[in-house]
């Protein structure tokens, strides 16, 4: 009985139950393993960056290019969001859904101590894969080159406009959890469509575009403060507005009455 009820439930509130789910586990791992499993997403982003200068190098120049490889933008959220590593974007929408519902400040504060390590640990990861697109020489002149205008492209944005285009991308990226509990056999398209979505709509990501930002600094074509002024902070703002501001709340406005 109990589940033939549970199969009888909208898909709202079962999609609701396995992301809250998820969101509990975050809440309660072990501090180092956080740390690791956002690290590793945030060096394994860097293929979104790599994905779209490899295909912007080897297709010809005309009018559909822009949109041919922005496909290569879902390589790296493909690693991340499958392999299921801590990338900050999601817990916008995961560690959000346990607060919530619960509403205690021993909640809140366990939210906000996961924020923190997943950002600066997807940060780290990020650095640590600029320095290797940079210094390694495993890429040749001509990626290094796509690489740093595609950079130059996303940070170089004003702080208002990149606030702003943080906002669908947050959306976005919550809506990709909030789907794939309903989406079996087709996560691969849904994750395809929807961060192709941002590349393609030039909305800002702010793990994805610290490995551009990143790069920049290290190459020394952007100073540190402009990078943190002018495109961190406002990015980051924008994707924690689209996450949790809109989205999340929007679905958990769906099941609050079910669910309490």
């Amino acid at each position: 009985m109990q589940g033939a009820t549970k199969q009888e439930q909208p898909a709202s509130r079962r999609n609701y139950d396995v992301v809250r789910q998820h969101g509990e586990e975050e809440l309660n791992r072990p501090v180092v393993s956080v740390i690791w499993s956002g690290v590793a997403a945030g060096i394994l982003i860097s293929f979104s960056v790599v994905g779209e200068a490899i295909l912007h190098v080897n297709l010809p120049d005309t009018s559909w290019r822009f949109l041919m490889e922005n496909l290569g933008y879902s390589f790296g959220f493909l690693l991340v969001i499958l392999g299921r590593m801590q990338l900050f974007t999601e817990n916008t929408i995961t560690t959000v859904l346990p607060l919530v519902a619960e509403r205690s400040r021993a909640c809140l504060m366990s939210t906000l101590r996961v924020w923190g390590i997943v950002l600066l640990a997807n940060v780290v990861g990020a650095l640590v894969a600029a320095a290797f697109i940079l210094w390694s020489n495993a890429f040749a002149g001509p990626m290094i080159e796509a690489i740093d205008a595609l950079s130059n492209h996303a940070t170089g944005m004003p702080a208002l406009e990149s606030l702003a285009r943080g906002v669908p991308a947050g959306i976005l990226i919550a809506a990709i959890v909030w789907m794939m509990p309903s989406q079996s056999g087709n996560e691969v398209i849904l994750i395809v469509l929807f961060t192709w979505l941002i590349a393609a709509g030039d909305f800002t990501h702010i793990i994805a575009g610290s490995v551009e930002m990143w790069f920049l600094i290290l190459r020394g074509s952007l100073d540190p403060l402009t990078a943190i002024m002018g495109f961190f902070v406002p990015v980051l703002v924008g994707n924690v507005i689209g996450g949790t501001a809109v989205f999340t709340l929007l679905a958990w406005g769906q099941v609050q009455a079910e669910v309490e």
